[in-house]
């Protein structure tokens, strides 16, 4: 009975071992998950851009004027409009200086020039007789002549007490007053014209290629082609307020500090003086909008999706990741513009990734974004 204990009890042990492990039920299987990432699509299409250059700048008067007195001598008038900020038309008096003293030199410049006439006459007839040598008669001729020209320059002194810009403008500044004695050269006043005003735009190299400037033999033709339109606009009374204007030319250099060519935009009428419309006073600081070049045939593709400065994530047809590079030739705050590197019909990831890789297995959600081929 000791031995059959011994020897039984272990083997009894293992047949109960070996019939649990039969009578064990397999375990449930989990169903395997897959691990790749879902992400958005968007199909590229080209399109025809419309491109717009960017620049700024400050209102200038096309013409200003600093009124200095030709004459000495007293002013004894002043215009009411001859103010700052004052409007006057062209050839409007605004200033006179006291024109006693050379209404005086006109009357004694004609006086002299009657009785150099009257001397030449004489001298004329006598010479024409044989009574008077030719030397007497030419020193007759040149005396009548010179009263002519002091006659002349009297007449002109007595106009320039006159002070009448020849244009349509508004005073900046006024800087003699009524009562006041001027000499020559003093500086009375600053006027401009208000015809038009213009804006100097700075534009980079890379702005260039996308706006068609006047040339400067066009230029040169007409003293200022009209080029592309452009839109400017400012903040005016707490609004955004925009005017239309036209790039008449360049300025024919390149900035040695800056590096970049400045074109000109002008703006008829800035103070809708002979018009309606709001008004664009000088000094103001506008943003301007050049209508710029067309491209046929690139792809217009969000600034957001684009990796660094010009690396994008497409999705291939096996649902496999690519990073390539693209040939982006133009950009703005919202969109970059691709002419090489992409076709029609690919597709991008518009879904942010931690680290894509290429050759990355991803997921396309059922979510698919088509960008439009229509013109911009």
């Amino acid at each position: 009975m000791r031995i059959l204990f011994v020897f039984g009890l272990p083997a009894l042990a293992i047949v109960a071992v070996f019939a649990m492990i039969a009578s064990r039920s397999e375990p449930p299987k989990k169903e395997q998950l897959d691990l790749d990432p879902i992400v958005d699509v968007i199909e590229l299409q080209t399109m025809t851009a419309n491109f717009e250059v960017s620049s700024q700048g400050t209102v200038l008067p096309r013409t200003e004027t600093v009124l200095s007195s030709v004459v000495s001598g007293t002013i004894t008038s002043l215009s009411p409009k001859f103010v700052a900020g004052g409007v006057f038309e062209a050839n409007e008096v605004l200033m006179r200086i006291d024109p006693t003293n050379f209404a005086m030199a006109v009357e004694q410049a004609e006086a002299l020039l009657n009785q150099r006439q009257i001397e030449y006459d004489g001298a004329s007839k006598l010479r024409s007789q044989g009574y008077r040598a030719e030397s007497e008669y030419a020193s007759a001729a040149a005396a009548l002549a010179s009263s002519k020209a002091d006659l002349v320059r009297a007449r002109h002194d007595l106009e320039r007490t006159f002070i009448r810009p020849p244009y349509d403008g508004m005073v900046r500044a006024k800087e003699a007053d009524l009562g006041q004695y001027v000499s020559q050269g003093t500086r009375l006043g600053v006027v401009f014209s208000t015809e038009f005003a213009e804006i100097r735009l700075p534009l980079t190299d890379r702005d260039l290629a996308f706006v068609d400037l006047p040339t400067a033999t066009e230029v040169a033709a007409s003293g200022g082609a009209k080029g592309p339109a452009v839109t400017l606009s400012a903040i005016q009374k707490g609004a955004r307020t925009e005017w239309a204007a036209t790039i008449v030319r360049t300025e024919g250099v390149v900035d040695e500090a800056s590096r970049v060519t400045h074109a000109v935009a002008r703006v008829d009428d800035p103070y809708s003086l002979h018009g309606e419309g709001p008004v664009l006073p000088v000094g103001t600081f506008v943003a301007a909008t050049i209508d710029g070049a067309s491209a046929a045939n690139v792809i217009r593709i969000p600034r957001v999706y684009v990796r660094g400065s010009d690396e994008l994530v497409f999705v291939e047809r096996d649902n496999k990741l690519a990073i390539r590079k693209v040939d982006i030739i133009r950009s703005d705050s919202d969109y970059v513009y691709v002419s090489n590197g992409a076709s029609p019909g690919e597709r991008i990831v518009a879904t942010a990734l931690e680290a894509p890789v290429n050759g990355m297995s991803v997921r396309v959600s059922g979510a698919e974004t088509v960008i439009s081929g229509a013109s911009d």
